[in-house]
């Protein structure tokens, strides 16, 4: 007798398939008047849903408002206040799960995305079956050094979990376990430039050595968001597919222009918005609060000739509006010191207020639609410091989501498989 599969013997199972490109399992469970864990139990052939269902679901879905056809889904993991989601919806991709632990970054990655899925907390705390399926995982994660005692790269490709098992204890783990799990068409995952040394160069081959033993070809580069935001800002971004195509992340779009500091400081013409700016005698001016005090400045000046003195790097930065800055960091919110805009000689600087972080990050420009910012200044900055640049993240899935969609089309010649191989193996030596 010839073993005949579930969507063979019942419609409803194709149906609910088809549904989960556009519904996480809750949101087809809510439709169908069931739980999540009962759709699991059709999809695994625990039990047999009703024939009626599939009819259910086609009407559902011919009443669902939203857009219906994403080219692609995916996932938003470590997601901050949502820079790298930004990024990939405009491409036409509908987020499926997000993860974020801190409650002020929820606030504002709500506020910006009020349609969105519900936010779960502590990735470490979630089953990696209870994530939706999806097409491409995402994420930001934090830098932890991996143990190396015992493993060499001999027996480490060698056997199955050489370097999954050294990622254990560590949020990366989480993205391995999710992508081992899933297995998604491809990720983009992010951290800062200094990952490469990491624990001397440790961290970086365990990482690399865990995504190719999941079977993804991994393409890394260090990227200078300075071409999009007038702001230096270094950070390693690793794309993976599961199928190998050719890419070559040099070939990023980049602005005819290079962008200057002046492009997002607050403008005299613009509407004024409290409590960053004021209108005073019909200009819009900057809030006087984002002055540095007397007191303040003294001290910055002071402590930067110290350092001065001993040959450190360490001090305060000024800059004007034909200048590109230093790297806006999480402690901004301490006193500003690495990005202080002149006002002249007669007052003194002023820290960048949240909106023109925002701007600084590549949330938004002048003249644009601004993004909500709901929380404290301290709470903003320190969410922008953490944040990805967004036009940088664009870029990058411009390049990302045809590949992922159609890797036929972007086969690899031998020059770039020989190139690919070469990198790959440097990665791990």
């Amino acid at each position: 007798m010839s073993y005949m599969s579930p969507s063979e013997e019942n419609p409803t199972i194709p149906a609910i398939e088809h549904a989960l490109r556009y519904w996480t399992q809750k949101e087809l469970a809510d439709r169908i008047d069931c739980t999540p864990r009962t759709v699991r139990r059709y999809l695994a052939g625990e039990t047999s849903p009703p024939p009626y269902l599939a009819g259910v679901i086609a009407s559902a879905l011919e009443r669902d408002s939203r857009p219906r056809y994403p080219d692609f889904r995916f996932i938003d993991l470590f997601a901050g206040i949502g820079g790298i989601r930004r990024g990939f919806e405009r491409l036409n991709g509908r987020c499926v799960f997000t993860s974020e632990w801190d409650t002020h970054a929820t606030r504002t990655y709500k506020a910006n995305f009020p349609d969105a899925e519900k936010i779960a907390g502590d990735i470490t705390k979630i089953q990696a079956k209870d994530i939706p399926s999806h097409d491409l995982l995402l994420a930001g994660f934090p830098c932890q050094p991996f143990s190396l005692a015992g493993v060499s790269k001999k027996n480490s490709l060698g056997r199955a979990h050489g370097f999954l098992d050294e990622t254990q204890g560590t949020l990366f783990f989480d993205v391995v376990r999710i992508l081992r799990e899933h297995k998604p068409r491809a990720f983009l995952l992010e951290n800062v430039k200094n990952l490469r040394g990491h624990d001397r160069g440790r961290t970086f081959e365990v990482i690399m050595g865990a995504l190719q033993e999941l079977g993804y070809q991994v393409h890394t580069r260090i990227i200078d968001a300075s071409a999009w935001v007038p702001q230096r800002r270094e950070r390693i971004f690793l794309v993976g597919f599961r199928e190998p195509v050719e890419l070559d992340l040099f070939d990023l779009r980049t602005p005819s222009r290079r962008p200057k500091l002046g492009d997002i400081l607050h403008l005299a013409t613009e509407e004024p918005e409290e409590p960053y700016t004021l209108r005073e005698k019909g200009r819009t001016v900057v809030n006087p609060k984002y002055t540095l005090s007397d007191h303040l400045w003294a001290y910055l000046q002071a402590y930067a000739a110290k350092h001065r003195e001993k040959g450190n790097g360490f001090g305060c930065s000024v800059f004007g509006p034909d200048d590109i800055t230093r790297t806006l960091s999480a402690r901004y919110h301490k006193d500003g010191s690495e990005i202080l805009i002149d006002q002249g000689k007669t007052k003194n600087p002023r820290r960048l207020t949240p909106r023109e972080c925002a701007r600084l990050m590549g949330f938004d420009s002048p003249g644009q639609q601004r993004m909500a910012i709901p929380v404290s200044d301290t709470q903003a900055y320190r969410q922008f410091g953490n944040s990805v640049t967004v036009p940088v993240i664009s870029a990058i899935a411009e390049l990302l989501v045809p590949r992922m969609l159609n890797p036929g089309q972007y086969p690899l010649t031998s020059e770039t498989e020989e190139q690919t191989q070469l990198v790959l193996e440097g990665a791990v030596a």
